[in-house]
Order: C-alpha cells, then sequence, then structure tokens
C-alpha cells in the first residue's frame, strides 16, 4: 500500500473508532542506560537496534500507532549537537526503524517537537523561519513514508501554529495532522493561557485532531481535554505521562502504575477521546493494558487488520432472511407482542451439568420462556455456552438463548461456531463482546476482538442471508435471531445510545438490558430506543444481601436508589436478605411490566428459586 493510500487508510479508522498510541521513547532509552546528555534523535543513525526494539516493544503489546524517534530531530535542535548536516538521515532513519518494527497492520507517525528556541516577538526566530525549519523535517518524514504527523509536547500557540501550517503545505490536506499541548497542573500553559482559550485557539487550526501530552498525569490530561471538548468538536487526543517524576537515588522515576493508567484509560474511552496513547514515564506495560481497556471497551472494526477475499465471479444474490415468527418459539411470542419471561443459569464450571439441567427442568415446569446462557462471564472458564444450551435443550425441555461473545474468537471461529449452533438446534443469541480478560481468574490471558458486538450483529444478520462475512453465498442459510445488549445506567449514555442505534442498523430483532434498579433512568433509556421498535427485555436481579448490593453498585456500576440500598442494609440475617431482594425484585417487575415486553431474570449463586418467586408476579 502506497503511502497516499496508507494516510487515508488511517483516516478512516480514526474516524471509526479509538486507537492506541504507543508510549514513551526517552524513557526507554534510559532504562538502557543511555544517558540524557545524548541526542536521543541521533541513535537513530548509531544505535538503530535498540529503537528499533523499543517499536517493536510497543507493536508486540498492541500499540496501532508507533511515532518516530525523531521528537528533536530539527535543524536547531541537532545543530546544539553538530548534528544539522545529519537531519535527513536522522529522520530518514526514524521512519525506516518504525516502520520495519511496525509490519504491516499498524501506522507509523512521523514525531514532531518544538524548535527549541524562542520565537517572535520573545525570541529571534520569526514565524516565517519557524514555519521553514518545520517544513524542513516534515518534507523529509513525508518523503520517508509516514502515514500520519504528530506536533506534540508544544506549550507556545504561535509555534504550533507554524508548525500545522508547514505540516498543511508539505503534507497537503489528506494527511491526518495531531496537533498537542502540554500543560500545566492546572490545565493551563506555561504562559499561564487557559483550556477555553487555547482550545479555541486550537480548533481554528487545520489540524485533524488536538490533544494533550506529557504534562502530569492522566487524572489533569483527562479533565483538561473534557473542557477542551467545550470549546472545540475536533476529535481528541491523550497521551499524558506516567504522573510527575520522583528523584530516586539519581533517576527519575514515574510512579504512575499501568493499571493506574488503565483505569484512565477507561474513562478516556467514556469521554470520546480517539487517540489514547503515552508519554514520559509510559512503558509497553502501560500501553498493553490501555490497549485491554480498548479492545474491551470499544472495540471497533479493524478493517486494515482484516482481509477478505472477494471471488472474481458475479455473487449470487442475498437470501430472503427467515421471519423473527418463524425462527423459535421466542421469535413467535416477540412478534405477536406477547411478554417473554428468561432465567439466566451459568454454564457449570466442570463437566457434570446436572444441576443446570434440573434448574432449567424447574423453570419450565414453572412456565418460564427461555433459560439464558452466559458465554465465559466475568471473564471466567467454564463449560462452552454453546453445549450448555445444547444440554439444557435436549434433556430440560425448553428452548435456550445463547449468549455469544467476541473475546475469545477471530471471524472465522465466530463464523464457524455460529453455523454449528444453528446445526445444534439453537436459534436464540444474544450478541456481546464479552468481559476482559483481567476480570477474571486469567488476567493474562489473551483476547481477540476482531469485531465488537456490532460487528457479530452484521455477521449473524449475512448468515441468516446465506452468505459469509465478505458476502460470499454459502448455498443455506441460518435462523438466528439476534438479540443485543444495552445498558440504560451507562455512564456515557450518548455512547451508549449510539451503539444501540449501530446495533438496530446492523440487524437487532431485541433488545435485553443490564439489570435494573433505578426505575426512572431506565424509563429515560427506554423512551431514547422507542424508535427503533424493538422488543425491550428487561433484566431483573434478586439481590442476596447488602454486599451483593454493594458489589453491584461499586464494582459492576450499576446504580442502586439509595432507599434500595437501605432495605437491604436493614435486614438482619441471610435469610431476610434474601426475602427483602426477592421482593425488591418483584415490586420493580410490577413497575415494569406495561413498559416491557419481558424480564430476564437472574439465579444469584444459582438461586432458582428466587428467581421463580419473582417470576410469580406475571405468571
Amino acid at each position: 500500500m502506497n503511502v497516499e493510500n496508507r494516510a487515508l487508510a488511517f483516516r478512516k479508522q480514526l474516524e471509526a473508532r479509538t486507537m492506541v498510541a504507543d508510549g514513551a521513547m526517552g524513557t526507554m532509552l534510559y532504562n538502557r542506560g543511555i544517558f540524557i546528555n545524548r541526542c536521543y534523535d541521533e541513535l537513530n543513525l548509531s544505535l538503530p537496534e535498540i529503537v528499533k526494539g523499543i517499536h517493536q516493544g510497543y507493536a508486540k503489546v498492541g500499540a496501532e500507532i508507533l511515532e518516530t524517534n525523531t521528537f528533536g530531530a530539527n535543524r536547531v535542535r541537532l545543530g546544539l549537537y553538530g548534528l544539522s548536516d545529519k537531519l535527513r538521515a536522522i529522520n530518514e532513519a526514524g521512519v525506516r526503524l518504525a516502520r520495519e518494527a511496525a509490519g504491516t497492520g499498524v501506522y507509523v507517525a512521523g514525531a514532531v517537537g518544538p524548535l527549541g528556541t524562542l520565537i517572535e516577538p520573545l525570541g529571534p526566530t520569526s514565524y516565517d523561519e519557524a514555519r521553514a525549519l518545520f517544513a524542513e523535517q516534515i518534507q523529509v518524514l513525508v518523503e520517508s513514508g509516514v502515514d500520519l504527523l504528530i506536533l506534540e509536547t508544544f506549550s507556545c500557540l504561535d509555534e504550533l501554529r507554524e508548525a500545522v501550517a508547514a505540516a498543511r503545505s508539505v503534507a497537503g490536506d489528506g494527511m491526518v495532522v495531531i496537533a498537542q499541548v502540554t500543560i500545566d497542573d492546572y490545565g493551563n500553559l506555561r504562559d499561564g493561557t487557559d483550556t477555553a482559550t487555547f482550545s479555541r485557539y486550537l480548533d481554528a487550526l487545520p489540524a485533524d485532531v488536538i490533544g494533550c501530552n506529557c504534562s502530569a498525569g492522566p487524572k489533569v490530561t483527562l479533565e483538561t481535554i473534557e473542557e477542551m471538548m467545550k470549546h472545540s468538536s475536533k476529535m481528541m487526543s491523550a497521551m499524558p505521562n506516567a504522573g510527575h517524576p520522583a528523584w530516586v537515588e539519581g533517576r527519575n522515576i514515574y510512579l504512575c502504575s499501568p493499571e493506574y493508567m488503565a483505569q484512565y484509560g477507561r474513562r478516556f474511552l467514556w469521554a470520546g477521546i480517539r487517540i489514547i496513547g503515552g508519554c514520559c514515564g509510559t512503558t509497553p506495560e502501560h500501553i498493553k493494558l490501555l490497549k485491554a481497556e480498548v479492545r474491551s471497551l470499544n472495540p471497533g472494526r479493524h478493517e486494515s487488520s482484516i482481509e477478505i477475499e472477494q471471488p472474481q465471479e458475479e455473487k449470487a444474490p442475498a437470501m430472503a432472511p427467515i421471519p423473527v415468527a418463524k425462527k423459535s418459539k421466542l421469535g413467535a411470542k416477540l412478534a405477536a407482542g406477547k411478554f417473554v419471561s428468561f432465567v439466566e443459569i451459568l454454564p457449570p464450571r466442570g463437566v457434570d451439568s446436572s444441576r443446570e439441567i434440573e434448574g432449567a427442568r424447574l423453570c419450565a415446569a414453572a412456565g418460564i420462556d427461555c433459560i439464558n446462557v452466559p458465554d465465559g462471564p466475568r471473564a471466567s472458564a467454564r463449560m462452552s455456552a454453546q453445549m450448555a444450551c445444547q444440554l439444557i435443550q435436549r434433556h430440560a425441555g425448553i428452548e435456550a438463548v445463547l449468549h455469544f461473545c467476541c473475546r475469545d474468537r477471530n471471524i472465522l471461529g465466530i463464523q464457524s461456531e455460529l453455523l454449528g449452533a444453528h446445526a445444534a438446534g439453537i436459534r436464540n443469541l444474544i450478541c456481546i463482546t464479552g468481559d476482559p480478560p483481567r476480570m477474571g481468574t486469567y488476567p493474562d490471558a489473551t483476547a481477540v476482538f476482531d469485531v465488537d458486538s456490532i460487528g457479530l450483529v452484521n455477521i449473524v444478520r449475512n448468515l441468516n442471508q446465506g452468505q459469509d462475512i465478505g458476502g460470499n453465498p454459502m448455498g443455506s442459510q441460518t435462523a438466528l435471531l439476534i438479540g443485543v445488549g444495552a445498558n440504560p445506567a451507562a455512564l456515557n449514555p450518548e455512547e451508549e445510545l449510539r451503539r444501540v442505534d449501530w446495533k438496530v442498523r446492523a440487524g437487532a430483532e431485541y433488545i435485553v438490558t443490564q439489570p435494573v434498579f433505578d426505575v426512572d433512568l431506565f424509563m429515560k433509556f427506554l423512551k431514547s430506543v422507542r424508535y427503533t421498535g424493538l422488543p425491550v427485555i428487561a433484566g431483573i436481579w434478586p439481590l442476596v444481601s447488602y454486599r451483593n448490593a454493594e458489589f453491584m453498585v461499586n464494582e459492576l456500576r450499576v446504580p442502586v436508589p439509595k432507599e434500595l440500598m437501605q432495605r437491604m442494609r436493614k435486614t438482619a440475617t441471610a435469610e431476610a436478605a434474601k426475602a427483602e431482594g426477592i421482593e425488591i425484585a418483584r415490586m420493580l417487575v410490577r413497575q415494569l411490566r406495561t413498559s416491557i415486553q419481558g424480564i430476564q431474570l437472574s439465579a444469584p449463586f444459582g438461586h432458582y428459586r428466587a428467581a421463580l418467586d419473582v417470576f410469580e408476579v406475571v405468571a
């Protein structure tokens, strides 16, 4: 792929999803014993294997953007080391090393920092001279084949303006240009310019993305970018330091842990930041955990990393999908507008499914419509959900609803297992992204995430029309009822509703929500999705203790109103707590009954009778 096409491919990726950049280069070189009195940019020539190895370390843990080791490779900064005559060679080598480490699936960004000299009116360098100096370096980076440009760690807005102008004059309008400033602990520039002022200034520049890098740690960066978003509609980037450095035994040590950075990675995503990476003090371990957060919470669509072979012959048209009412008993009831009921039963941890089957029989006898079987809930190792569904349908005489998640399968495995599920008699799905592995007992397990739940719905829709993901005819079709998940209490409700809309457009046929405790919040969500016309099935969880309620609030981020928390807190015994939890769930079902088309009842810790006690309200 030529440079122009790669720049276009990057732009499309950026417009579609959040991307992860690499971390610090200087910190990694310093950690390898290279003293700070060296010209780090020159190491592209004298120690290329070290530089390339650092790039490879970031690519290995999932960085999608590698910045060239050229931050200070302009004529002024190189001149301080007597290296100005090597400007072209250093920049060319910087691009080559990053490209060799990147391979085909990672983009290379040309890194450009401030000139290292004051410009007018405070210094001897004029605006025109500054623009020419930037253009000289950027010209080499562009000619060497970078996919985008990152102008970073600027504290002077006029200097950044000249850098952006130089980038546009050299690279044209096709290449993505990212313009980043560095801020103090209060979100101001070094000269005191406040966030609102510099945000409006940056918004007027011909840059595609604006943001913050270096500076303080992730907290200040997030708070500043959230304020920037009030004054600019541009896409945002965040590449913070790993906190403030501490001087320990003669070395600068950054004390912000990878886990702490990952927590902010999640918050960056919720805020809508498009590029997330690290600056001083960050390492591949920081980027690894940031990447895990991005993949699990907003995997997006990885168009550039998956190539689907297209046959040359004319394709057969898609088959007409089977109507919802004919897909399953559940589909028939939903199509008829009838109220439906699920009970969630987890797959067994071992090979003995007798307890789960007996629970399903109990539910069938009580009049429950379906057994809902999660797929690796909380990233735990259990019997495959598909096999559990088969055993329940075979031995309990009740339809199953298969949770199908993207975490453990690439697009080939997804299609194969969906075809197998249909052949095994499974007709009902809930398409989900899946909990990230680090949530479970095997935090070092890897995740796949070729697609997220939206992409999964697209795949199922294609199979239902007799086509694979590439639109190639299969000769037969599946009849899978497509359910999707939704969180009425999402911390970023606009993003959640946007994803619901994408799922509907992709082919969703019904919606199942996370557990509901806050009725007002749920009704607001219901009003927002009413336009879809899809049946909404509310998640109902009978609390078993006050501690269980705290877990909901603090770990699952499910809001439980204070009055309900108080009711659980006041229970004196375990049995009283379970009874109160059931009564709260029954109350919620009564309040929601006329506004929804079904309920999904959880059976905490395998307490199937608790779920059925709640079901009596609608039986």
